[in-house]
């Protein structure tokens, strides 16, 4: 397997992140998330335009994991005007699961808040996927809290996991 390369998700980049995270984004959902809210939450929130958006948001990086030159995996790290860097989200392409991506993507997320000066960064995780948390907490990231995320019209519940960047 060749290996993975992560860098700054650039323009020519959008419409394969997008249809990365339209495949990825429904993974993490739990079986109780119906069908036509995830649609409506992916096209709200990861469409092409959206990307766009995003990639051209100074708050925002983008990173992208590829492997032989297609996007396998992606992370998207933002930055309040408070100086809090929320790690909004981090998915892999599930025939990458195992392969290192997710940890190259992590770290690479986590150099990209210490490069932003902040002491800690966050995230929300479903408190139902009880892989992500395996892997978060293996990073280093512990429960702090709680909050809700709505996808379409149904509430989620999330954890909130917080670690130090450095």
């Amino acid at each position: 397997m060749t290996k993975v390369c992560i860098g700054a998700a650039e323009s020519i980049d959008i419409a394969e992140l997008a249809a990365v995270a339209a495949h990825t984004f429904p993974l993490a959902c739990p079986p109780s998330v119906a069908p036509p809210d995830i649609a409506s939450f992916i096209a709200a929130n990861l469409s092409d335009k959206r990307f766009a958006e995003y990639l051209a948001d100074p708050q925002r990086i983008v990173l992208a994991a590829k492997r032989d030159d297609r996007i396998v995996g992606y992370a998207m790290l933002i930055r309040d005007d408070d100086g809090r860097v929320e790690l909004s989200k981090m998915y892999v392409l599930p025939a990458q699961h195992g392969s290192g991506v997710s940890t190259a993507l992590m770290d690479a997320a986590l150099a990209a808040a210490a490069g932003w000066g902040v002491a800690d960064i966050w995230l929300g995780v479903n408190q139902k996927n009880e892989r992500a948390q395996r892997f978060y907490s293996k990073a280093g990231f512990t429960v702090t809290g709680t909050r809700t995320f709505q996808v379409g019209s149904h509430i989620e519940h999330d954890y909130v996991m917080v670690r130090p960047t450095r």
